[in-house]
């Protein structure tokens, strides 16, 4: 067996969870779900035409210290789609998470995509 398929055989399989359905998500707004593998609140963010359409970011807002980031305002910084945090307006990369104030802080992001009418997260 070559190292590439031995190396193949431990990684973990890939396991999409539903989350909702996209007629559940608002556009250019968030929607927040539970992701129970990782006991997680998710924030979903869905931007029809843009590629991609779906992102999935975590809903913990660090410099508040409260769940609050599927509240926030989406918007776009330098061509980047981004959310700002609803109380102290920090923004975040939808993309990576990055926050473009502090770029020692990022919010925890998963793959996420539609599977027909549903919306399903990389667990």
């Amino acid at each position: 067996m070559s190292a590439t398929a031995a190396a193949s055989n431990t990684m973990p399989a890939v396991r999409w969870q539903p989350l909702c359905r996209r007629a559940d998500l608002v556009a250019f707004s968030g929607v927040v779900a539970w992701l129970e593998t990782s006991a997680a609140q998710v924030a979903l963010f869905y931007l029809p035409g843009h590629t991609p359409e779906l992102y999935a970011l975590d809903h913990f807002d660090p410099f508040s210290n409260a769940y609050v980031i599927g509240r926030g305002i989406v918007g776009d910084l330098d061509g980047a789609p981004v959310i700002a945090s609803p109380l102290y307006k920090q923004h975040f990369r939808l993309s990576d998470g990055l926050c473009l104030e502090d770029e020692n802080v990022r919010l925890r992001t998963w793959p996420v995509r539609f599977d027909g009418d549903r919306v399903v997260i990389e667990a």
